[in-house]
């Protein structure tokens, strides 16, 4: 382990102030290549001569759901192929990420995560050269909730 890389479990809490998000449990994903974040709406829009996307946060059955429109520039749309093996296009934005006290930009591509345990996926992309994941432990940065997941 390098001085720059820090040591992270297999979930983690983030947080994505670009998104007033505090704290929410993610699954750190050494086999996913792109981070990934639950949306229930997304949108395409026009912002002169570049598109953007407006997207809704987790779903209504999330408790840390609050129903706000975030809009964010399209970085890139990328076909990315999911855990059920279906490639989709997905719209890929770039966003703060705080984890384990480390504050970065990362890229995150959208989509309903609603079949998942974790809203919020952690890629290799984001994690190379900056963390090692120890799988056999969880929130090494700490649980703000102080309770068992």
């Amino acid at each position: 382990m390098s001085q720059e890389e820090k040591l992270i479990g297999r979930r983690e809490f983030v947080g994505i102030p670009d998104f007033n998000i505090e704290a929410i449990e993610a699954k750190i994903d050494t086999g996913a290549y792109t981070s990934a974040l639950h949306c229930s709406y997304i949108k395409v829009i026009n912002e002169g001569n570049k598109q953007a996307v407006v997207f809704k946060i987790l779903d209504e059955e999330h408790p840390q759901y609050n129903d706000t429109e975030f809009s964010s520039q399209i970085h890139k749309i990328k076909r990315v192929k999911s855990s059920n093996g279906i490639t989709q296009e997905r719209f890929i934005i770039r966003a703060t990420l705080n984890i384990n006290g480390v504050e970065l930009i990362t890229e995150f591509s959208l989509t309903d995560r609603s079949n998942m345990r974790y809203p919020v996926l952690i890629g290799r992309k984001t994690l190379k050269g900056r963390f090692l994941v120890d799988v056999s432990k969880l929130h090494i940065g700490g649980n703000p909730y102080n309770q068992t997941l």
